[in-house]
């Protein structure tokens, strides 16, 4: 499965984001998804994952509950994580992953692909 995360870019302080990550090279709708971030001279952290059948069945790291969204189009082979009033603090390149165990979505070594990164600046 090859994933390209897109959306990132240089945005105020307030605003808000959709960040997308389209699949391609396998069956999407198999996996469930996660997007981790990694600010500079940090480790790459979860942020939000989303079963394979999508829906209501999410989880978030508690630093972002009620600021991201993750969702996703099995039709378009795509998640999605859109951000609402980012904040200097949310500067980071934001990864989404695939994984195969949900029991594990929060951690990174259980994934098995990786998209490459799209860069989220935050100015104040």
């Amino acid at each position: 499965v090859q994933l390209q995360a897109s959306g990132g870019g240089l945005v105020q302080a307030g605003g808000s984001l959709r960040l997308s990550c389209a699949a391609s090279g396998g069956t999407f709708s198999t996996y469930e998804m996660g997007w981790f971030r990694q600010a500079p001279g940090e480790e790459r952290r979860f942020v939000a994952g989303i079963m394979s059948s999508g829906g209501s069945s999410t989880v978030y790291a508690d630093s972002v509950k009620g600021r991201f969204t993750i969702s996703r189009d099995n039709d378009k082979n795509t998640v999605y994580l859109h951000i609402d009033t980012l904040e200097p603090e949310d500067t980071a390149v934001y990864y989404c992953g695939a994984s195969k165990q949900w029991r594990w979505i929060r951690y990174r070594s259980k994934y098995d692909y990786w998209g490459q990164g799209t860069l989220v600046t935050v100015s104040s």
